[in-house]
């Protein structure tokens, strides 16, 4: 089995930084996109950041400048670096990742349970 953990989420004001960490582990064969996701209450779940499975880096425009997505692929670990954050900011950060099983034979999509990102004024 595939497994994602997030870690690094917490409480900030308003102007201060994060920096959240995803790391897959388990049965991961190859990752062939990865990236985070994030809910607000009473909005839609949004894309954040991610690489594509071109390699990209894309970036919701809310988000531009202010937050960058890295990896190390040798940890098969995505970390998003969250500067300047704004009250706005505040949700529930999902990681995200297309993971082929190394027992299966095709990719599948994985979740992580989430960690709350609050933003004080």
């Amino acid at each position: 089995q595939v497994h994602l953990a997030e870690s690094g989420g917490g409480l900030v004001q308003a102007g201060g930084s994060l920096r959240l960490s995803c790391a897959a582990s388990g049965s991961v064969g190859s990752i062939r996109a990865m990236g985070w996701d994030r809910e607000a209450p009473g909005k839609q779940r949004e894309m954040v950041a991610e690489f594509d499975m071109w390699g990209s880096t894309n970036y919701a425009d809310s988000v531009k400048g202010r937050f960058t997505i890295s990896r190390d692929n040798a940890a098969n670990t995505v970390y998003l670096h969250m500067n300047t954050l704004r009250p706005e900011d505040t949700a529930v950060y999902y990681c995200n990742a297309v993971i082929k099983d190394i027992n299966l034979s095709f990719f599948t999509d994985y979740w992580g349970q989430g960690t709350q990102v609050t933003v004080s004024t």
